[in-house]
């Protein structure tokens, strides 16, 4: 089960322009529009994979 009050912030800190479409909808899931924008998410292990997918995009605190 998971621990729902574990939360993981995270940033969009590059632009999604030219990268794979696939990855565009990734960072669109994660809740992000814009550069600099943030979302706060639960820490769970389909968040995870999201994050690891387009890790070269996003910052994580």
């Amino acid at each position: 089960m998971i621990n729902s009050d574990k939360t993981i912030k995270i940033t969009l800190v590059k632009s999604v322009i030219g990268t794979k479409r696939s990855h565009r909808e990734t960072v669109r899931g994660l809740g992000l529009r814009r550069l600099n924008s943030s979302s706060i998410l639960v820490d769970s292990p389909e968040v995870r994979g999201m994050i690891n997918k387009v890790d070269y995009l996003v910052k994580c605190s």
